[in-house]
């Protein structure tokens, strides 16, 4: 494979269609809003200059109020349509899809795997985790992540007869699953980390570990004089 560097021709032919594939979309967007502003105006122009006074239709000014009025008319419309592709249309393409996705053997599986993740972890839910905590689990001397989700004493933790915790231990890489624990509050560690630096080390497996602030004095050389 030749190591010689590219031609200043092909130099200048890549930077030219580079340019180019950044100006186009602003072209035809601007292309687009102004022939739709030329329509909206030149449709509604004679019905506006209708109900007004002889005396200011010739007026020069009146051009150019109906130019920002019709401009405004056309944001407002693109807007609505916006609005209703995203919350009407998506959502009617989005289940349109997902029925589609849903036939496909094997990635079925993979997409509703995912999807399980993101609305286990969405907005909605994130707060039912609203602490990282350090556990022992499955046995003494052994530590896991958990997500503190519930500090009521119900039936279910007054009958313990100790003030017990909920935590839910999810298992890695998929976090969708997981087991309830029940454990008394001295032996629960309330970790500093974000619920969602939480879920990012829990998902990678352990590989995504989170900074903390509080470890730099502890990394200091031993050696060295107080």
């Amino acid at each position: 494979m030749s190591d010689r560097p590219p031609s200043l021709f092909a130099t200048c032919r890549t930077a030219f269609f580079s340019g180019l594939l950044l100006l186009a979309p602003l072209v035809v967007t601007v292309w687009a809003f102004t022939k739709i502003i030329d329509l909206v105006g030149g449709t509604f122009r004679p019905l506006f200059f209708f109900y007004m006074p002889e005396a200011l239709r010739d007026t020069p000014r009146l051009a150019i109020v109906w130019d920002i009025l019709a401009t405004f008319i056309v944001i407002c419309l693109v807007a609505l349509l916006g609005y209703l592709s995203r919350y009407v249309f998506g959502k009617y393409f989005l289940e349109v899809g997902e029925r589609m996705i849903q036939g496909i053997p094997g990635v079925s599986a993979v997409y509703n795997t995912v999807k399980q993740i993101v609305d286990t972890f969405s907005t909605q839910n994130r707060n039912l985790f609203s602490k990282v905590v350090l556990v022992q689990y499955p046995r003494p001397g052994v530590w896991t992540l958990g997500f503190l989700t519930n500090k009521e004493q119900a039936e279910a933790q007054t009958r313990t007869g100790r003030e017990v915790w909920t935590v839910f231990v999810p298992t890695s890489p998929n976090p969708t699953s997981g087991f309830l624990l029940m454990l008394p509050r001295e032996e629960i560690i309330e970790l500093e980390m974000s619920a969602g630096e939480g879920m990012k080390m829990v998902i990678s497996g352990g590989a995504v570990v989170p900074p903390w602030k509080s470890a730099a004095p502890a990394q200091r050389d031993p050696a060295a004089p107080a």
